[in-house]
Protein backbone atom coordinates (compact mmCIF):
# COMPACT_ATOMS: atom_id res chain seq x y z
CA UNK A 1 0.00 0.00 0.00
CA UNK A 2 1.67 3.27 -1.08
CA UNK A 3 1.72 6.33 1.13
CA UNK A 4 -1.61 8.16 0.94
CA UNK A 5 -0.74 11.63 2.16
CA UNK A 6 -2.09 11.02 5.66
CA UNK A 7 -0.33 10.46 8.96
CA UNK A 8 -1.51 7.94 11.54
CA UNK A 9 -0.98 8.51 15.26
CA UNK A 10 -1.14 5.17 17.10
CA UNK A 11 -2.05 5.63 20.77
CA UNK A 12 -0.68 3.07 23.24
CA UNK A 13 -1.93 3.63 26.80
CA UNK A 14 0.18 1.49 29.14
CA UNK A 15 0.16 0.36 32.75
CA UNK A 16 2.57 -2.41 33.76
CA UNK A 17 3.30 -3.54 30.19
CA UNK A 18 7.11 -3.73 30.25
CA UNK A 19 7.14 -7.25 28.76
CA UNK A 20 4.56 -6.58 26.07
CA UNK A 21 5.69 -3.13 24.95
CA UNK A 22 8.82 -4.15 22.98
CA UNK A 23 6.81 -6.76 21.06
CA UNK A 24 3.79 -4.58 20.25
CA UNK A 25 5.98 -1.69 19.07
CA UNK A 26 8.14 -4.01 16.96
CA UNK A 27 5.00 -5.38 15.30
CA UNK A 28 3.57 -1.90 14.70
CA UNK A 29 6.81 -0.75 13.09
CA UNK A 30 6.98 -3.90 10.97
CA UNK A 31 3.50 -3.60 9.49
CA UNK A 32 3.41 0.18 9.16
CA UNK A 33 6.83 0.23 7.48
CA UNK A 34 5.70 -2.45 5.03
CA UNK A 35 2.59 -0.42 4.22
CA UNK A 36 4.64 2.67 3.36
CA UNK A 37 2.37 4.88 5.48
CA UNK A 38 3.45 7.78 7.67
CA UNK A 39 2.93 7.12 11.37
CA UNK A 40 3.96 7.72 14.97
CA UNK A 41 3.45 5.64 18.12
CA UNK A 42 2.48 7.64 21.19
CA UNK A 43 3.09 5.81 24.47
CA UNK A 44 0.98 7.14 27.34
CA UNK A 45 2.25 5.44 30.48
CA UNK A 46 0.30 6.02 33.69
CA UNK A 47 3.11 5.78 36.22
CA UNK A 48 3.69 2.03 35.86
CA UNK A 49 5.66 0.70 38.85
CA UNK A 50 7.13 -2.17 36.79
CA UNK A 51 9.47 0.01 34.71
CA UNK A 52 7.35 0.28 31.55
CA UNK A 53 8.48 3.87 30.98
CA UNK A 54 12.17 2.88 31.13
CA UNK A 55 11.51 0.22 28.50
CA UNK A 56 9.70 2.80 26.38
CA UNK A 57 12.72 5.13 26.60
CA UNK A 58 14.97 2.34 25.35
CA UNK A 59 12.59 1.66 22.46
CA UNK A 60 12.59 5.35 21.58
CA UNK A 61 16.39 5.21 21.26
CA UNK A 62 16.07 2.23 18.92
CA UNK A 63 13.30 3.51 16.63
CA UNK A 64 13.78 7.27 16.94
CA UNK A 65 11.91 10.11 18.61
CA UNK A 66 9.85 10.74 15.47
CA UNK A 67 8.45 7.18 15.57
CA UNK A 68 8.11 6.51 19.31
CA UNK A 69 6.77 9.52 21.20
CA UNK A 70 6.64 9.38 25.01
CA UNK A 71 3.91 11.29 26.80
CA UNK A 72 3.80 9.77 30.32
CA UNK A 73 1.59 10.79 33.21
CA UNK A 74 2.35 10.58 36.91
CA UNK A 75 -0.38 8.18 37.99
CA UNK A 76 -3.16 5.90 36.78
CA UNK A 77 -5.84 8.33 35.60
CA UNK A 78 -8.01 6.17 33.37
CA UNK A 79 -8.32 5.10 29.77
CA UNK A 80 -10.51 7.95 28.52
CA UNK A 81 -8.20 10.66 29.83
CA UNK A 82 -5.21 8.74 28.42
CA UNK A 83 -6.71 9.08 24.94
CA UNK A 84 -7.39 12.77 25.47
CA UNK A 85 -3.80 13.24 26.59
CA UNK A 86 -2.50 11.34 23.57
CA UNK A 87 -4.64 13.26 21.08
CA UNK A 88 -3.24 16.56 22.38
CA UNK A 89 0.22 15.44 21.32
CA UNK A 90 -0.78 13.62 18.10
CA UNK A 91 0.49 15.11 14.84
CA UNK A 92 -1.47 12.72 12.60
CA UNK A 93 -4.86 13.41 11.02
CA UNK A 94 -5.98 9.86 11.87
CA UNK A 95 -5.84 8.16 15.27
CA UNK A 96 -5.45 4.42 15.85
CA UNK A 97 -6.38 3.05 19.28
CA UNK A 98 -4.87 -0.31 20.14
CA UNK A 99 -4.21 -2.23 23.37
CA UNK A 100 -0.59 -2.62 24.43
CA UNK A 101 -1.05 -6.14 25.83
CA UNK A 102 -0.82 -7.93 22.44
CA UNK A 103 -4.53 -8.80 22.41
CA UNK A 104 -4.81 -6.72 19.21
CA UNK A 105 -2.46 -7.63 16.37
CA UNK A 106 -1.04 -4.63 14.48
CA UNK A 107 -1.28 -6.58 11.20
CA UNK A 108 -4.90 -5.43 11.04
CA UNK A 109 -4.03 -1.70 11.04
CA UNK A 110 -3.27 -1.55 7.29
CA UNK A 111 -6.62 -3.32 6.69
CA UNK A 112 -8.40 -0.66 8.75
CA UNK A 113 -6.69 2.05 6.72
CA UNK A 114 -7.45 0.43 3.36
CA UNK A 115 -11.15 0.08 4.21
CA UNK A 116 -11.34 3.64 5.52
CA UNK A 117 -9.82 5.00 2.33
CA UNK A 118 -12.18 2.99 0.13
CA UNK A 119 -15.32 4.37 1.79
CA UNK A 120 -14.03 7.55 3.45
CA UNK A 121 -15.46 6.22 6.71
CA UNK A 122 -15.26 8.30 9.87
CA UNK A 123 -14.49 5.26 12.04
CA UNK A 124 -13.24 1.74 11.34
CA UNK A 125 -13.70 -0.67 14.23
CA UNK A 126 -12.26 -4.12 14.75
CA UNK A 127 -14.92 -6.74 15.43
CA UNK A 128 -14.66 -10.12 17.15
CA UNK A 129 -18.27 -10.97 16.35
CA UNK A 130 -18.60 -10.75 12.55
CA UNK A 131 -17.06 -12.51 9.57
CA UNK A 132 -13.99 -14.54 10.55
CA UNK A 133 -13.38 -12.55 13.72
CA UNK A 134 -12.96 -14.38 17.01
CA UNK A 135 -11.48 -14.64 20.49
CA UNK A 136 -8.65 -16.95 21.56
CA UNK A 137 -7.32 -17.75 25.03
CA UNK A 138 -10.42 -16.90 27.07
CA UNK A 139 -12.17 -19.44 29.27
CA UNK A 140 -15.90 -20.05 28.93
CA UNK A 141 -16.80 -17.62 31.73
CA UNK A 142 -14.89 -14.73 30.16
CA UNK A 143 -16.40 -15.43 26.74
CA UNK A 144 -19.88 -15.59 28.27
CA UNK A 145 -19.42 -12.25 30.03
CA UNK A 146 -18.13 -10.59 26.86
CA UNK A 147 -20.88 -12.03 24.65
CA UNK A 148 -23.52 -11.14 27.20
CA UNK A 149 -22.26 -7.58 27.58
CA UNK A 150 -22.15 -7.13 23.82
CA UNK A 151 -25.64 -8.61 23.36
CA UNK A 152 -27.17 -6.34 26.01
CA UNK A 153 -25.41 -3.36 24.48
CA UNK A 154 -26.77 -4.21 21.03
CA UNK A 155 -30.33 -4.58 22.31
CA UNK A 156 -30.36 -1.45 24.45
CA UNK A 157 -28.20 0.97 22.46
CA UNK A 158 -28.54 -0.01 18.75
CA UNK A 159 -25.02 1.18 17.90
CA UNK A 160 -24.87 0.04 14.25
CA UNK A 161 -21.73 -1.94 15.10
CA UNK A 162 -21.35 -5.64 15.89
CA UNK A 163 -18.65 -5.26 18.57
CA UNK A 164 -19.51 -2.40 20.88
CA UNK A 165 -17.18 -3.41 23.70
CA UNK A 166 -14.02 -3.74 21.59
CA UNK A 167 -11.26 -1.15 21.69
CA UNK A 168 -9.26 -1.59 18.45
CA UNK A 169 -10.30 1.28 16.19
CA UNK A 170 -9.26 3.87 13.61
CA UNK A 171 -10.77 7.36 13.81
CA UNK A 172 -10.51 10.55 11.85
CA UNK A 173 -8.87 12.82 14.40
CA UNK A 174 -11.61 15.45 14.44
CA UNK A 175 -14.26 12.74 14.75
CA UNK A 176 -12.51 11.20 17.75
CA UNK A 177 -12.20 14.60 19.41
CA UNK A 178 -15.91 15.27 19.01
CA UNK A 179 -16.91 11.82 20.26
CA UNK A 180 -14.69 12.17 23.33
CA UNK A 181 -16.11 15.60 24.09
CA UNK A 182 -19.60 14.03 24.11
CA UNK A 183 -18.68 11.17 26.45
CA UNK A 184 -19.32 11.10 30.18
CA UNK A 185 -18.06 7.57 30.94
CA UNK A 186 -14.62 6.53 32.12
CA UNK A 187 -12.70 3.27 32.09
CA UNK A 188 -13.83 0.34 29.95
CA UNK A 189 -17.32 1.74 29.35
CA UNK A 190 -15.70 4.65 27.57
CA UNK A 191 -15.13 2.52 24.44
CA UNK A 192 -18.79 1.55 24.31
CA UNK A 193 -20.02 5.09 24.69
CA UNK A 194 -17.72 6.29 21.91
CA UNK A 195 -19.64 4.34 19.26
CA UNK A 196 -22.99 5.35 20.74
CA UNK A 197 -22.02 9.02 20.50
CA UNK A 198 -20.68 8.44 16.99
CA UNK A 199 -24.10 7.12 15.97
CA UNK A 200 -25.76 10.18 17.52
CA UNK A 201 -23.49 12.47 15.52
CA UNK A 202 -24.27 10.58 12.32
CA UNK A 203 -20.72 9.38 11.71
CA UNK A 204 -20.11 6.45 9.39
CA UNK A 205 -18.71 3.24 10.90
CA UNK A 206 -17.13 0.32 9.05
CA UNK A 207 -15.83 -2.92 10.54
CA UNK A 208 -12.89 -5.26 9.98
CA UNK A 209 -13.05 -8.78 11.48
CA UNK A 210 -10.15 -9.31 13.90
CA UNK A 211 -8.82 -12.08 16.09
CA UNK A 212 -8.51 -11.11 19.74
CA UNK A 213 -5.88 -13.03 21.73
CA UNK A 214 -5.74 -12.99 25.52
CA UNK A 215 -2.63 -11.38 26.99
CA UNK A 216 0.48 -13.54 27.43
CA UNK A 217 2.37 -11.35 29.91
CA UNK A 218 0.89 -9.50 32.88
CA UNK A 219 -2.62 -9.67 34.30
CA UNK A 220 -5.95 -8.40 33.02
CA UNK A 221 -7.22 -5.10 34.44
CA UNK A 222 -10.83 -6.31 34.19
CA UNK A 223 -12.39 -7.10 37.55
CA UNK A 224 -15.63 -6.99 39.50
CA UNK A 225 -15.53 -3.22 39.87
CA UNK A 226 -15.29 -2.75 36.10
CA UNK A 227 -18.23 -5.13 35.51
CA UNK A 228 -20.44 -3.22 37.96
CA UNK A 229 -19.39 0.07 36.37
CA UNK A 230 -20.22 -1.33 32.94
CA UNK A 231 -23.74 -2.31 34.03
CA UNK A 232 -24.42 1.10 35.59
CA UNK A 233 -23.18 3.01 32.58
CA UNK A 234 -25.05 0.77 30.15
CA UNK A 235 -28.31 1.63 31.88
CA UNK A 236 -27.34 5.31 31.92
CA UNK A 237 -26.64 5.32 28.18
CA UNK A 238 -29.89 3.48 27.51
CA UNK A 239 -31.81 6.15 29.45
CA UNK A 240 -30.06 9.12 27.83
CA UNK A 241 -29.48 8.13 24.19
Amino acid sequence: MPTNGHKYSILLPTYNEKDNLPIIIWLIVKYMKASGLEYEVIVIDDGSPDGTLDVAKDLQKIYGEDRVVLRPRGSKLGLGTAYIHGIKHATGDFIVIIDADLSHHPKFIPEFIKLQQEGNYDIVSGTRYAGNGGVFGWDFKRKLISRGANFLSQVLLRPNASDLTGSFRLYKKDVLEKCIASCVSKGYVFQMEMLVRARQHGYTIAEVPITFVDRIYGTSKLGGTEIVQFAKNLLYLFATT
